[in-house]
């Protein structure tokens, strides 16, 4: 697993909405903000996002709360660490059933993309016909939602050494990713350039 830790509420909601992650692993008693707020803050900037309680407090009230907000686990100190990781590997199963890339069709908002066919439903409700390159750019990065992906790493993956692209062509496949896809293109809500880095897909 790719791991971020937080020592304190306000930095574990910092490092959330920075990384948007799959999964939680959540204490209550915390300094500044406590798990339980944290839980309700999480829920509903993300609502399918996996939230593990791992707490002292292990009166039936505390775990009842937190499950009433919306956690999926609620583990009592101290754990065995081997079950702890069952106790992950089972909450993240639904995002590998999720995997947008086993099946055909992905729909996000309005639109549709097809990577059997290449035809995508566009926010305008029309239907286009992609390119192969501009299908598997979008796999890759769809099925790493909120994930920066590289210029490097897609050039590699997508690219032989022979053809020599430069980044700019990647931008123009984004650009027009963003007038097919995006409400606003100016200001992307699903496909966006993080300057020097990447790119990435919202969810």
């Amino acid at each position: 697993y790719v791991v971020q830790t937080a020592s304190s509420g306000n930095e574990a909601k910092q490092v959330f909405d920075l990384f948007q992650p799959h999964l939680v692993v959540l204490d209550i008693m915390l300094p500044e903000i406590n798990g339980l707020e944290l839980c309700s803050y999480f829920k509903t900037q993300q609502k399918d996002v996996g939230i593990i309680f791992l707490s002292a407090k292990n009166l039936t009230a505390d775990k009842i709360g937190g499950l009433k907000l919306g956690a999926d686990d609620y583990l009592t100190k101290p754990f065995d660490l081997e079950e702890l990781l069952l106790r992950i590997q089972y909450v993240l199963k639904r995002f590998d059933s999720n995997d947008v890339t086993k099946g055909d069709v992905f729909s996000f908002g309005e639109c549709d993309i097809n990577f059997k066919t290449y035809q995508v439903t566009t926010i305008h409700k029309t239907m286009e016909t992609l390119s192969k390159r501009e299908i598997a750019l979008l796999k890759l990065l769809i099925e790493q939602p909120n994930t920066v992906i590289s210029r490097d790493s897609i050039l590699d993956k997508l690219w032989t050494k022979d053809e020599n692209p430069s980044s700019r062509t990647i931008d123009n496949y984004i650009l027009n990713f963003r007038k097919l896809f995006e409400t606003n293109p100016k200001e992307p809500a699903h496909f966006q350039s993080i300057r020097g880095v990447g790119y990435k897909f919202c969810v």
